[in-house]
């Protein structure tokens, strides 16, 4: 499992995720909210498995942070 999440991508991810996250917990998303542990997991392990099937690619090409 390599890295095809980049910078800007990831800190986009882990944003939406915890804004999603909060609108479900304190906000009228209600259970819907927990759709943001998707992004929020994409964005912390630096890895979508649609990017993958896409062949997208937003980090460096070594695969490295």
């Amino acid at each position: 499992m390599s890295c095809n999440v980049g910078g800007l991508d990831r800190m986009l991810r882990i944003a939406a995720g915890v804004v999603i996250l909060a609108l479900g917990a304190f906000g009228p998303l209600g259970w819907w909210g927990l759709i943001g542990l998707v992004p929020l997991a994409t964005g912390l392990v630096r890895f979508c498995p649609a990017y993958t099937l896409l062949g997208i690619r937003t980090c460096a090409a070594d695969g490295k942070a």
